[in-house]
């Protein structure tokens, strides 16, 4: 017995069970008077708590504090208004994570890059199956900046000349990047890849063979994309994957808060980037 409510519970089961006075069943549940007789004047919260179990049904793997921290979309009152935000029940709304064994760490330093849209990409792969057992893979873009997916083609191979084309239509839609990072995947190092490099002008980082965390934007999206998405959804062919995928995709820029971002959207976070370099010019 530790939390107040049990040591209620267990001071009442005494009382009514062997008939026992408030003191002496006290002192055997090893709870204080006070605390017993304590009662709550604070408000029920019940459509506060209401709105934190929808949002968990929403996002099954989602942390339910940066959910409830987002305002709703309906103009409610988002928990960042709410005083008493420790008191409520932060547990057993969303699926338990397992924890990862701690590891030593030597000093990192951080990875300098220009507080702009396009100053650099990411790029990764990310693999997944449909209903059938058939396995497909999914391409991922991110710009490291605004934390935006750029991009994410599901197919069931890509090559480097799918990379290149891929990449042409998005600097056509957005502009060009500053520098592109990724690893060293054969499609990513071919031919292909290194003749668009020289056409476009565009600057190309390979990571260390081995080193996935010195692409940590894109593996950030690639983890949240598989625990929030991709082990929660089935999909049953092609067309229904880039269907689900690009809807994700949607989502992910302009509904879901960003924890880099102080929980703004990628989107949102853009417009006040822009927003700012705009008035300093």
């Amino acid at each position: 017995m530790v939390t107040p409510a049990v040591k209620r519970e267990a001071v009442a089961h005494l009382k009514v069970l062997f008939g026992l006075s408030e003191r002496r069943a006290c002192e055997i549940a090893g709870a204080d008077r006070k605390t017993i007789r304590y009662q709550s004047r604070r408000a029920p919260d019940a459509a506060l708590r209401g709105r934190l179990r929808d949002l968990a049904n929403e996002r099954r793997r989602f942390v339910w504090l940066p959910a409830a921290l987002r305002p709703s979309q309906a103009g409610r009152r988002g928990l960042r208004d709410q005083p008493h935000l420790p008191a409520l029940p932060r547990g057993r709304l969303t699926v338990r994570k397992s924890k990862a064994r701690r590891k030593a760490l030597g000093t990192r330093a951080p990875i300098l890059v220009e507080a702009r849209a396009n100053a650099r990409w990411s790029l990764d792969f990310v693999h997944d199956q449909f209903a059938c057992g058939r396995r497909f893979r999914v391409l991922n873009l991110v710009d490291d900046v605004t934390r935006e997916c750029l991009a994410a083609i599901p197919d069931t191979s890509v090559s480097g000349r799918r990379v290149a084309r891929e990449l042409t239509e998005l600097i056509e839609r957005r502009g060009r990047p500053g520098l592109i990072v990724s690893d060293n995947g054969t499609e990513l190092t071919s031919n292909a890849i290194l003749k668009w490099c020289a056409e476009h002008r565009v600057e190309w980082h390979y990571i260390a063979p081995g080193k996935p965390m010195k692409n940590g934007f894109v593996e950030s999206l690639n983890g949240r994309k598989r625990d929030e998405f991709l082990n929660e959804t089935l999909f049953r062919n092609l067309a229904h994957a880039r269907h689900l995928i690009n809807a994700w995709v949607t989502d992910y820029n302009t509904t879901r808060p960003h924890s880099a971002l102080g929980y703004q959207t990628p989107a949102g976070f853009a417009l006040h980037l822009k927003t700012a370099i705009a008035r300093q010019a």
